[in-house]
């Protein structure tokens, strides 16, 4: 398929199911308290979604190479949709569990198989390029999402999952009416190309997995204690954090629809991957010194441009140096990812609990350990391209 037609249509089908999963999240934790549940019993609803992406992603990614990415688009998107309209509907709490476990099941498929549709249509050199656009819309998903459940659970709490669920519901019939598969001319070099589980999480790749579960990990750190970070030092409430994440949201979206793919093209994913941890750092010892509005917003919107471009980058090495299959390789990668969401919120919370500033601090760590991996990955990628000439 044209690579100038199939991104824009990846664009509008990612940011669609972004806008869905955002459509819930302000709303989600009082629906659930409605039906009783505790703020354990809350954090287990979040992570259960999580944990199912983690242990699931790689199987739809693996499913991907073997029968297309459309199929398992078309089941992805269908079932985020069944499981906002089973949330809609619930009126106990082991009922919202059933659909955030449906849900994480079936919608894994989705980030995996989108990104592993792009390295097949982008050329190598292009390539971050379409991995930065993917990460654009997911953040703008994100940013627009929230904003809308917040107005529409004004109706009723259960508004926002039917509307959810007709966003996804809609997303699948643009995948089906407007999306060509990406697959069936290169089917046979993945089949050919295929490699064992073990022997592709062997040598330097794996590296860079083990590089995105710190970047993902710090993230979710912040993005779990910060509200109470900028509540204690600038007195800030929920309206002003909703407008620096949308700040930080949107300015992300711009670099990694914007300069991740020239960046990426003039000097390689590596350079990129470089200067998004030690963007990272910094932002992270800035927030350390938020006192106003102001600042929050700046240095969280440094931080946010650092962190935001790591993903699109590591993506697009990856899916050039993996001989497993670009939707294997990318499932992966979305569980590492999912595995940094699981451990980060709890892990920052115990943090802020031990002195207020600890999770920045642990952030600015976390990005040094992410610069260092891929220092480890190049060092060995080079000896071993030595020793093959």
């Amino acid at each position: 398929m044209n690579t100038k037609k199939a991104l824009p249509i990846l664009f509008a089908v990612m940011f669609l199911v972004m806008v869905g999963f955002g459509i819930i999240i302000p709303v989600l934790p009082f629906y659930a308290e409605d039906m009783g549940a505790s703020p354990t019993q809350l954090g287990l609803l979040m992570a259960v979604y999580s944990v199912m992406q983690l242990l699931f992603a790689p199987m739809w990614g693996r499913i991907s190479d073997r029968i297309g990415r459309k199929p398992i688009m078309v089941i992805g998107i269908t079932g985020l949709s069944l499981s906002f309209f089973l949330m809609a509907i619930a009126t106990e709490l082991w009922m919202l569990f059933a659909a955030r476990i449906i849900g994480g099941l079936l919608s894994s498929a989705n980030m995996p198989t989108v990104m592993a549709y792009v390295a097949d249509i982008t050329t190598e050199e292009d390539r971050g390029k379409g991995m930065g656009i993917v990460g654009a819309s997911v953040g703008l998903g994100f940013i627009f999402g929230p904003a809308i459940g917040g107005i529409f659970s004004k109706t009723n709490l259960s508004m926002p999952f039917y509307i959810a669920g007709i966003s996804s519901f809609i997303t699948v019939f643009l995948v089906l009416l407007v999306l060509k598969e990406s697959l069936p001319q290169t089917r046979e070099h993945v089949q050919a190309e295929k490699r064992s589980f073990r022997e592709a999480f062997v040598g330097s790749i794996s590296i860079l997995y083990f590089l995105q579960l710190f970047v993902s990990l710090s993230l979710a750190g912040l993005e779990a204690t910060f509200a109470y970070f900028a509540a204690e030092r600038a007195g800030l409430g929920t309206v002003q954090l909703g407008y620096i994440f949308m700040i930080m949201g949107l300015a992300g979206a711009i670099v990694q629809g914007g300069l991740v793919g020239r960046l990426t093209k003039r000097f390689g994913e590596g350079f990129v991957i470089q200067i998004g941890a030690v963007v990272s750092a910094i932002g992270f010892w800035l927030i350390l010194f938020v006192d106003s509005f102001t600042t929050a917003a700046i240095f969280l919107t440094i931080f946010g441009i650092g962190n935001g471009v790591i993903r699109p980058a590591v993506s697009a090495l990856l899916t050039k140096t993996s001989t497993t299959g670009h939707g294997s390789t990318t499932g992966m990668l979305s569980s590492f990812d999912s595995l940094g969401r699981i451990i980060g919120p709890p892990l920052g919370g115990w943090l802020f609990s031990i002195t207020i500033g600890l999770p920045y601090i642990s952030g600015i760590v976390l990005s040094v350990i992410a610069f260092i991996l891929y220092q480890v990955y190049k060092a060995q990628t080079n000896k071993v391209k030595q020793v093959t000439t």
